[in-house]
């Protein structure tokens, strides 16, 4: 298996050239790499090479305070105790001690991150909880199932 070259020189420096193009590459795409990571330049897509559509186009928006996501009126304690007492026919001074002590159960229960399984209403969970100086932030998620359709069946 002895087989000779008639240019022997020519193909060592091919391959010395190559070698040398291979090194070159390799720094040039360190130094684009080491470039593109300083550079704070967009994310690529992986499938065209492209800069995002999302990414062109956002532009940061500053809240100037909090949002609320209450959609409704908001109830407070005297129009619960009004309605407890127009729906119950009892007497407000009969009505107001019953609700005072649900709603102090109904807190203890959520203070000690109890799951709560209350139909009508529907179940509630403690899902997050943030300590502040003056009390604590629950995030908690309620659970309803649709009520049945009513139906006039007297027509």
């Amino acid at each position: 298996m002895s087989t000779t070259t008639k240019k022997p020189t020519k193909t060592a420096t091919t391959k010395s050239a190559s070698t040398t193009s291979k090194s070159s590459e390799a720094s040039t795409s360190a130094k684009k790499s080491s470039v593109s990571a300083t550079a704070t330049t967009a994310p690529l897509s992986a499938v065209d090479g492209n800069t995002p559509i999302a990414a062109k186009t956002a532009t940061p928006t500053v809240v100037e305070g909090q949002q609320s996501v209450i959609l409704g009126p908001v109830m407070r304690k005297k129009e619960l105790i009004d309605t407890v007492v127009a729906r119950s026919g009892m007497k407000k001074k009969d009505a107001k001690p019953i609700v005072d002590v649900m709603l102090d159960v109904l807190g203890e229960a959520l203070a000690d991150n109890r799951e709560l399984i209350l139909p009508p209403m529907g179940r509630v969970k403690v899902r997050k909880e943030k300590k502040l100086p003056n009390g604590r932030v629950l995030v908690v998620k309620v659970r309803q199932t649709t009520p049945p359709q009513k139906t006039d069946d007297a027509i």
